[in-house]
């Protein structure tokens, strides 16, 4: 009998053509075979009983901002926590200080989170000055893709932002001419900052302690005119377009006219499928997020195009600030800084999704893992067969979890109040990365062991491994 590093014994399997009763054999970080119950020896046996081993979930929206701002916490806590989530690879987001606006800055970028990392990582780059060279050479560094803002940068986080935000619609349509060429995906937070700024002077005199002040500061208009501007643009610049974080209703309109126009993808989060504005209002400003959590009909709009296809990813968009920062703007909801940590809520949020009948366990992986490997070129993840990377995790679909600051290992727990006493039906048991045991109920990786990852294809020189 063969020897392998592991072996998943007992557990149901999800596999590309669905569920399997065999075992998970691993070793060097892969998956080296799927065997007949009790066959092979290896060093180490996972027992799976009652379990189901699933492809670990592949985050594509994700800030930590690290080492600028470790009172939001770092990447060795973020990716901690992320691993308890059941997220085996993140992609982070380019706002950082300054901004990962050129290679130069992304191989900074990419050493500091390869020495901290306790999960694979990929980096998004800001387009910066738009150049040809410039955008090459960023994506000759590796990165998984561009990101930009539709949004102007927010006052006195110009060097945060600087090369990402793009709030002139001709900017905008440069910026895509200028990342197609690179055949890598551009994300994209669409809201219009011209109606933006209207709807703030339209507060003039409004009670900004209230929780809908955020939303009429912000209303689905303003995302869903930036997304159709976006995509009749993409028509001609015909980039490989990902639309973040979507929130309305009116936008799932918008996404549902374009069909089949250009290359377009599209995302939600937790929070927008699980929260209203009422939620937020209990929160405070804790719970404020950009764009905002909107009401039930905006719910049911999304999970309508997720079943519907419309919205083939489901993302943390976990962004962490200080309890202190948020504290200090407890009764402004416009000036309050926006996020919440969520690297703890994805996937038992989907996970409670199948369990209430919303979505099927295959669904949940496609939204969670397998979409966004195929969407951003990772060949080997995003599924369990033989030769893929063991990226996994066992979950337990009779389990619960229960979201309380104490069980948090995110370094933001004190601001997750949006989630507190939120109790979702499946838990994660353990998560394992590159073929090894990250967490088990417990931490138990260690930093560093994470991959920079980078699409298939790109230059060995460029990829570092653990």
């Amino acid at each position: 009998m063969a020897n392998y590093d592991s072996i998943i014994r007992n557990a149901a399997v999800l596999t590309p053509s669905g569920l399997v009763e065999l075992d998970v054999a691993i070793s060097s970080g892969q998956i080296a075979a799927l065997l007949p119950r009790g066959e092979g020896a290896a060093a180490s046996i996972i027992d799976g009983s009652g379990k189901h081993v699933l492809p670990g979930a592949i985050d594509i929206h994700f800030h930590i901002r690290a080492p600028a701002y470790p009172d939001r916490g770092t990447v060795e806590t973020e990716t901690r926590a992320a691993s308890a989530g059941g997220i085996t690879t993140l992609f982070e987001m380019p706002i950082s200080k300054p901004c990962c606006n050129s290679a130069e800055q992304i191989e900074m970028r990419r050493d500091h989170f390869a020495e901290h990392a306790f999960i694979n990582f990929s980096l998004y780059a800001a387009p910066g000055d738009l150049t040809d060279a410039s955008v090459a050479a960023m994506k000759a560094a590796g990165i998984i893709g561009y990101k930009i803002f539709t949004t102007p940068a927010p006052e006195g986080r110009d060097d945060e932002f600087f090369g990402l935000s793009f709030p002139d619609e001709a900017d905008q349509l440069r910026a895509l001419k200028a990342v197609a060429k690179t055949g890598l995906p551009v994300v994209i937070h669409a809201e219009s900052a011209q109606l933006l700024a209207q709807a703030e002077r339209d507060l003039a005199g409004a009670d900004l302690s209230l929780a809908s002040s955020h939303l009429a500061a912000r209303p689905a208009i303003c995302e869903s005119v930036a997304v159709a501007k976006l995509l009749a643009m993409n028509i001609q610049a015909q980039a490989k377009l990902h639309i973040a974080h979507v929130t309305s209703a009116e936008t799932i309109k918008i996404l549902r006219a374009f069909a089949g126009t250009s290359d377009f993808t599209a995302e939600t989060c937790p929070h927008y499928l699980t929260r209203t504005n009422d939620d937020v209002a209990r929160a405070g400003v804790f719970a404020k997020i950009n764009p905002p959590v909107r009401t039930q009909a905006d719910q049911d709009a999304l999970w309508q195009a997720i079943t519907d296809g419309v919205i083939t990813h489901v993302t943390t968009d976990h962004a962490a600030f200080s309890h202190a920062e948020k504290l200090a703007k407890k009764d402004n909801f416009v000036d309050a800084p926006p996020g919440s940590p969520g690297s703890e809520v994805l996937v038992p949020a989907m996970l409670d999704a199948v369990s209430r009948g919303k979505i099927s366990l295959e669904k949940a992986v496609e939204l969670l893992s397998a979409n966004a490997a195929k969407r951003f070129s990772l060949a080997s993840k995003g599924r369990i067969e033989e030769g893929a990377d063991a990226d996994l995790m066992l979950v337990d679909l009779s389990a619960v979890t229960e979201i309380v600051p104490d069980t948090l290992h995110t370094f933001a727990k004190d601001v997750a109040q949006l989630y507190y006493g939120a109790r979702y039906n499946g838990r994660i048991v353990r998560t394992i990365v590159n073929g090894q045991t990250v967490y088990d109920g417990s931490i138990v990786g260690a930093p560093g062991w994470g991959r920079y990852t980078s699409p298939t294809g790109t230059s060995a020189l460029n990829r570092m491994s653990a």
